[in-house]
């Protein structure tokens, strides 16, 4: 996408997870893309009118790309009920935005107030920025007495940190998602040995997920997520992986090795 003009804009529905902003078509209608970004879950696609289209995934949506053939005479072009936004770029690439569950978010934001939108303003580190280590987590987690997993979907802590990788990371780290928040912090905010286990653990599952292009939702490789009553992965580790409810998502974890 990164180039290339945006020659046309077939928006099949007047709503996502929220209605699409305002003349949408035509504001993205005629626009070069001049970079593509991510904070956190939203992609950031750079246009040259100086506005940004964000984008949100959702829980079920992804982008196609394909260089669409002209169609033979008489020949209907195939349309899959949830390709929701059809990008036709001067490129000859088409980008189509399939979301059936309709989760997703598009919005436009005028040249320079990104920061202030709604969805980035309130977001916390990158996860594998250099500048997050132990001390920054830490800091965040410091006198917070909800347990450790649900401060972790905080995206105000951890910008970007799903429910899975949560559970994946502190497997990782040898942590319970029940303990106290703050028990990975002194005091005074400095961070313990457990803050640098778990700082290290997000970055540890989210490079070998990205390194795997893994989808969210399959479970083959994961350590914990969605392998209740298995044998833990560890090596060593006699217990199997029991699964709770926090903050009503799913938590998967080893009672045995998780402390």
């Amino acid at each position: 996408m990164r180039g290339a003009r945006i020659d046309r804009v077939d928006q099949r529905r007047p709503d996502l997870r929220r209605p699409f902003p305002r003349d949408f078509v035509s504001r993205l209608t005629g626009q070069t893309i001049r970079s593509i970004a991510r904070r956190g879950k939203y992609l950031l696609v750079d246009l040259s009118s100086d506005e940004t289209l964000l984008v949100h995934l959702g829980m079920s949506g992804d982008f196609r790309a394909e260089r669409i053939e002209t169609p033979r005479r008489g020949e209907e072009p195939v349309i899959d009920a949830h390709d929701h936004v059809v990008f036709q770029l001067s490129s000859g690439v088409v980008v189509t935005f399939n979301d059936p569950r309709r989760f997703g978010v598009m919005d436009l934001i005028r040249g320079g107030r990104i920061s202030e939108h709604a969805a980035l303003r309130a977001l916390g580190p990158e996860p594998l920025d250099a500048a997050f280590d132990a001390a920054v987590l830490a800091r965040a987690c410091a006198g917070k007495r909800a347990a450790l997993k649900v401060v972790l979907l905080d995206q105000r802590v951890v910008a970007g940190l799903g429910n899975i990788y949560a559970s994946e990371a502190l497997h990782h780290a040898r942590l319970s998602p029940r303990r106290r928040a703050s028990t990975i912090a002194t005091p005074s905010g400095a961070p313990r040995e457990t803050a640098v286990r778990l700082a290290a653990g997000i970055k540890a599952v989210l490079l070998d997920a990205v390194a795997r292009q893994e989808r969210a939702y399959r479970s083959s490789r994961f350590r914990v997520y969605e392998r209740d009553g298995e044998r833990c992965p560890r090596r060593g580790c006699s217990g199997s992986i029991r699964r709770i409810t926090q903050a009503g998502r799913s938590t998967y974890f080893c009672p045995t090795c998780q402390h």
